[in-house]
């Protein structure tokens, strides 16, 4: 197929992976794909921000930057029908957005199959955190976009339902997990093992660690247990990192925590090797944690709350779960991980497991993707 990716993306974070892995999926399948969105994203360094529209959120009023992001769909429209003049595609995919329906009018314009990857619901996730000002624009855009695809795909069950409650017919959602790619994030590999955690057991945190993961009670569980053998390992950074420096001071515990601050991305497998038990304290409650379905393709022991999204992919036999919200609970989890080695290694083996019983493969996501495009065109693309 020659397809079209459609995204509004100018940070390369996290959100960016799934864009990167999904285009390169499709392309290793032997499918072309012209991509058409911010050019600011794609040449940056992996961890930069879109600092400038950062600025434009502080500077204007919130009404003025909200009508700026929906005219912005016009000049996105234009890049689309000129890509699709220039390469006439066979469909497009595009990564939802709030006020964006730009890939719709293309769609429509020029008869196209569309397909809609969506990661949240946008309306009410901005509506909560950040708050909208012009709240009808925002919500018809989202409306509009997911009741025009041809295709719904959210990572989520969880995530389907609120799609549904906006009417969309269940036959044209289709939930696709993030993936992984397992030739890079393959199962712990011992010779990675850093020297100075040799024979250690390594708790471990990766990503952006804020108060409510709780880490300093980690620490504080980690500390009185007195283990020479312990190290408590955070992938990343985050507000509380200082706090977490002075704490371990205060516990004696300097020569057992170690923070890296922000990674490459291509260095993240070497850090994934080095932890045997993974934290998953918190998750919003719609998303398909990156990090998680990593963490069970290196194999670790993972410990997470038994939210209904986290649920779709862990249980109690790949790993340990605790009661949403309470964190004694985790605390408690991690402690019998830390006295049973068999847990572990069960909880360890049924990790690897989940990504082949599941199929969580950008591989696997690209080839359920042109299954649909398939379905709907009535060609093969295989």
């Amino acid at each position: 197929m020659k397809i079209l990716y459609h995204h509004r993306i100018a940070s390369k974070d996290g959100q960016y992976v799934h864009v990167e892995e999904i285009i390169k999926a499709m392309r290793e399948l032997g499918h072309e794909v012209i991509v058409v969105g911010p050019a600011v994203a794609e040449n940056s360094e992996f961890g930069s921000d879109s600092g400038w529209v950062d600025v434009l959120k502080a500077k204007l009023p919130q009404w003025f930057y909200e009508i700026l992001e929906f005219s912005y769909s016009f000049y996105a429209f234009f890049k689309l029908a000129r890509a699709i003049i220039k390469h006439k595609p066979d469909a497009i995919y595009e990564r939802c957005n709030l006020f964006l329906p730009a890939g719709i009018w293309a769609k429509k314009l020029f008869k196209l199959p569309l397909q809609l990857e969506v990661n949240s619901p946008l309306y009410l996730e901005r509506k909560k955190y950040s708050g909208i000002a012009l709240d009808k624009l925002a919500k018809w855009s989202e409306a509009y976009a997911w009741s025009n695809a041809d295709r719904v795909l959210p990572v989520t069950e969880v995530l389907a339902t609120y799609i549904r409650k906006e009417g969309v017919d269940d036959k044209k959602i289709r939930i696709i997990p993030n993936g992984v790619d397992t030739r890079v994030f393959k199962p712990k590999q011992p010779a990675n093992r850093a020297a100075r955690f040799q024979g250690k057991l390594v708790v471990g945190f990766v990503g952006f660690c804020r108060e409510w993961h709780k880490l300093d009670e980690v620490m504080k569980l980690l500390a009185a247990s007195k283990r020479n053998d312990l190290i408590f390992l955070v992938v990343g950074d985050g507000p509380v990192i200082k706090e977490l420096k002075v704490l371990a001071g205060e516990l004696e515990f300097e020569q057992h925590f170690e923070s890296t601050g922000l990674v490459k991305r291509e260095d993240m497998p070497h850090w994934l090797d080095q932890i045997d038990i993974a934290l998953q304290p918190a998750v919003t409650p719609w998303a398909s944690p990156l990090k998680m379905i990593e963490y069970l393709a290196k194999g670790h022991a993972i410990v997470a709350p038994d939210a209904d999204n986290i649920l779709e992919l862990l249980d109690k036999e790949n790993s340990c779960l605790f009661q949403e919200g309470d964190m004694p609970g985790m605390i408690s989890q991690i402690e019998r991980l830390i006295e049973h080695k068999a847990l572990r290694e069960h909880c360890s083996a049924k990790a690897l497991a989940t990504i082949s019983h599941l199929s969580l493969s950008w591989k696997g996501n690209a080839n359920k993707i042109i299954d649909e495009y398939t379905a709907l065109t009535k060609k093969s693309y295989t």
